[in-house]
């Protein structure tokens, strides 16, 4: 799996050793970290780009992010695709919860489908929280998910 960083440089080591990396790097800084994982889709004719990323946020100073980009031809349904997505960032937070618990880092796990029910996504929202909530990850939903709704969205866009 290849990862990148926002600038699109490729991270030619695994992500839990670039994540490790980090943690230790800000974490000497005096930082405090939190991390967000969360995966946006976007239709493109008769193909399917989907863009995870793993945003590291530093307690009232800013963050970066590293990002995953898959392209899928599997014709889906928009609640199929918002479980695809939720279940890329789900694998994503399962690789690297163990780093984070020896760091004493928190995970959220972001959904970028709407708490509304006058969206189309929100079909997909109970399920999302249950599958989130079931592996033991913090889930946040739109408005909150901003790690699926902004990061990972300006990756498919």
């Amino acid at each position: 799996m290849t990862w990148k960083k926002f600038s699109g440089e490729v991270i030619h080591s695994s992500i839990l050793q670039e994540i490790e990396s980090a943690i230790i790097r800000e974490t000497e800084k005096g930082y405090k970290l939190k991390v967000c994982i969360g995966t946006d889709s976007q239709v493109k004719g008769t193909v399917t780009d989907f863009a995870t990323v793993i945003v590291l946020l530093r307690a009232r100073h800013g963050g970066f992010m590293y990002i995953h980009q898959e392209r899928s031809s599997k014709q889906m349904s928009i609640k199929e695709r918002m479980l695809v997505e939720v279940q890329k960032s789900i694998e994503t937070a399962y690789s690297v919860c163990d780093l984070l618990d020896i760091y004493d880092v928190d995970l959220e796990v972001h959904a970028d489908i709407n708490t509304n029910p006058m969206f189309k996504s929100n079909k997909a929202l109970n399920e999302a929280m249950g599958y989130i909530l079931s592996m033991g990850f913090i889930f946040k939903a739109k408005p909150e998910a901003f790690a699926s709704s902004a990061c990972a969205d300006k990756m498919v866009h």
